[in-house]
């Protein structure tokens, strides 16, 4: 699970990534002391962005720190129970991060579509419990590939070519059959992807079609406060799709040695 083989090459990956962890976590951190301590910006909408950024340190150290980890120590290997342990945690805020986001296309729905509601429909009790059904729902998404995945057992020499414990490559390597791998994966997609995303689209619509009902003067006041979402948004699904269609036209899996 090395980006590079080549020895002249890991440190100056090793200093790259590293960098770029360090740059994402203080960044992330950031934003979540700043929303802490000014108590003029304690809105459900401030309230999800920290728990996102909470999210992301989470979601990038689940692979990113191994990946630093395995440069420094040149070393592909990873034990079966590491390897299960890192893919349950990619998957869990995998998911949260697409439960958050749709959460916050919603409270954006209801700020500008409902205003004069909005603190009421907005209060606390429903924000945590949002927060609470998102984490609820990743959970249950994480157990799901867990125990289908676990059919891999009786492989005790596999490689999955790339730098984390992929779960669409995990279960290419299962005992089943791949018709029931197609359904699993197809059943994953629409859940964890295609629900959350049409979340996010209705929310919009129901948006653009109130903001085009306002005044010229006060559209883009409405439209600027999900400017920085949907940028979030294209980003997290873009990655997501570019690294999911590169999983699958890439070579199946080798084998290797898990470590005894």
């Amino acid at each position: 699970m090395m980006p590079s083989e080549d020895p002249e090459l890991q440190p100056v990956l090793f200093g790259l990534f590293l960098s770029m962890y360090v740059v994402s976590v203080l960044g992330n951190l950031l934003i979540i002391t700043a929303i802490s301590t000014d108590c003029h910006i304690h809105t459900p909408m401030y309230f999800f962005l920290s728990i996102l950024s909470l999210d992301d340190i989470c979601f990038v150290s689940t692979t990113v720190l191994k990946m630093i980890g395995n440069i420094q120590t040149h070393s592909r290997v990873i034990s079966y129970v590491g390897c299960l342990t890192q893919m349950s945690l990619y998957i869990i805020f995998a998911d949260m991060d697409g439960m958050l986001l749709t959460v916050m296309a919603y409270d954006r729905f209801v700020a500008i579509c409902h205003p004069l509601n909005y603190p009421v429909i907005m209060n606390p009790r429903l924000c945590g419990l949002l927060v609470l059904l998102s984490f609820l729902i990743s959970i249950l998404g994480c157990q799901v590939h867990i125990l289908f995945v676990l059919q891999i057992t009786y492989f005790k020499d596999v490689e999955i070519s790339n730098f984390y414990c992929d779960p669409s490559q995990l279960l290419d390597l299962t005992c089943s059959d791949s018709f029931s791998n197609n359904i699993f994966k197809y059943l994953a997609v629409t859940i964890y992807g295609f629900f959350p995303i049409s979340g996010i689209f209705f929310s919009y619509y129901k948006i653009i079609s109130s903001i085009l009902r306002i005044p010229s003067g006060g559209k883009y006041k409405a439209f600027s406060t999900c400017g920085s979402h949907l940028s979030v948004v294209c980003l997290f699904y873009g990655t997501a799709i570019g690294v999911y269609l590169e999983s699958a036209v890439s070579n199946s899996p080798e084998r290797v040695q898990w470590p005894q």
